[in-house]
């Protein structure tokens, strides 16, 4: 049974608290000037981050207008599977259960096809400059780092950049570590769509509260990754604050070229989803075989780990170790006793495979009932929301250092940094929500 959140209370107030304590402590350990932290910027973001997370829960008409977002995104999910129904059928319909491949990955070309044609209409630039003012006037940033940052709640990693291709070269070293981490801690709008497919299996009303959760992270990931890329590198060299502007013209003649550009993109970024699912997930089933189906029986070790879990872990798989490694560290960020282990292997299997795979091992836990409180999985779907894992440095490395080759040097150097601060965006988003829902 799962156990539904109560709302504020001081337990969960306290652990919120002790799990923000815990985030910045790990970002002042790695930092490279902790004396040059600029305290009043961290202040500032995580207030507006604390202000959204509050809004999104209790203000009615905020929390509505996300729903209503996410309902605008399942909307343009049912368009795709009109052409889904058209190119295979009746294997399309979802009478033999939810098919990621074929429920799932088609919006990535929908989504990309729109984001694309919307560029050349000025519908992107418009939305990403709001932003991006409201980060700067808030924040005390430059107009390329506001610009960048806003960018990357809509494109991904390699995109967002593209929209300051003229400033890299004169950014200094903290400019260009933040680029970095908020390329690593947000996900790009093209991909939403398909996570919410994936966690909600085709359930209407999972449907549309994942919808909303992943809309906020998203946006609440833009000041995360300010506060956390300032504390690990703070600004110590003289910044110009560069009066960054969107270009207006489109780099397609028309809209029917632009939409034809962003479809080609779409099949090139699903085809990469798809194959990466591939390798990893049989990569998992790889160790897992070594791991429990040698080692641990074998040794005895799954029988002990099955006595000692209650059954919640089959053996010494890949995941079980996760979990205990990671396990402390999510009781310290608020994550109910029973579900740390769970949740501490999601976390790992995000950062060492990719976000795809510890959502899909998200939404099969969470169909076997293996979370005991709803607030775990919410957590989670924050935790996960981000590109920051291993393989993600080398596409930022290969985006950036095309952009900015004389950045290259210094770009590589933060390569591992930025990722741990783009994973620390995202749990410190899980901690604040998770403090706001008892």
């Amino acid at each position: 049974m799962i156990e539904q959140q109560s709302g504020i209370s001081l337990e969960s107030l306290l652990r919120g608290i002790l799990g923000i304590i815990t985030v910045l402590a790990v970002a002042y350990a790695l930092s490279y000037n902790r004396k040059r932290i600029d305290w009043k910027l961290i202040g500032g973001g995580l207030f507006m981050q604390l202000i959204f997370a509050l809004a999104v829960l209790y203000i009615p008409f905020i929390g509505t207008a996300l729903e209503l977002m996410g309902k605008a995104f399942i909307k343009l999910m049912d368009f795709t599977q009109a052409g889904v129904g058209f190119l295979l059928g009746p294997y399309a319909t979802k009478s033999n259960g939810f098919i990621f491949l074929i429920h799932s990955l088609p919006v990535v070309i929908f989504f990309s096809a729109l984001v694309s044609l919307f560029y050349h209409w000025g519908i992107i630039q418009r939305v990403v400059g709001a932003f991006s003012w409201l980060l700067r006037k808030f924040m005390n940033i430059s107009g390329a780092e506001g610009l960048v940052t806003s960018g990357n709640i809509f494109m991904g990693m390699t995109e967002s950049p593209v929209l300051i291709k003229n400033y890299l070269p004169a950014m200094n070293r903290s400019e260009i570590f933040l680029v970095m981490v908020s390329g690593m801690g947000t996900i790009a709008g093209t991909v939403m769509a398909t996570y919410i497919g994936m966690l909600s299996g085709g359930d209407p009303v999972a449907r549309v509260l994942f919808a909303k959760h992943l809309i906020s992270a998203s946006l609440m990931a833009a000041p995360g990754s300010i506060v956390l890329a300032k504390m690990l590198c703070p600004q110590t060299e003289p910044a110009v604050d560069h009066a960054a502007s969107l270009e207006k013209k489109s780099a397609h003649p028309t809209a029917l070229d632009a939409l034809a550009a962003g479809t080609s993109t779409g099949i090139r970024l699903m085809v990469n989803i798809a194959a990466m699912l591939l390798v990893f997930i049989a990569l998992v089933a790889l160790a897992n075989y070594i791991l429990d189906g040698l080692i641990g029986r074998y040794t005895g070790l799954n029988d002990w780990i099955v006595s000692i879990t209650d059954g919640k872990a089959q053996g010494l798989t890949f995941q079980f170790i996760l979990g205990v490694i990671l396990a402390p560290f999510m009781w310290l960020i608020g994550i109910p006793s029973s579900d740390i282990m769970l949740v501490g292997s999601l976390l790992g299997q995000k950062t060492i495979l990719n976000e795809f795979v510890a959502y899909f091992q998200l939404q099969e836990w969470k169909d076997a009932g293996m979370f005991m409180y709803q607030k775990s999985i919410l957590m989670s779907t924050y935790i996960l929301c981000g590109f920051a894992n291993i393989s993600s440095i080398g596409i930022l490395l290969g985006g950036m250092g095309v952009l900015a080759p004389e950045k290259k040097e210094m770009i590589t150097r933060f390569g591992f940094p930025a990722m741990i601060a783009g994973a620390l965006v995202s749990v410190l988003s899980a901690t604040i929500i998770g403090m706001i829902l008892g």
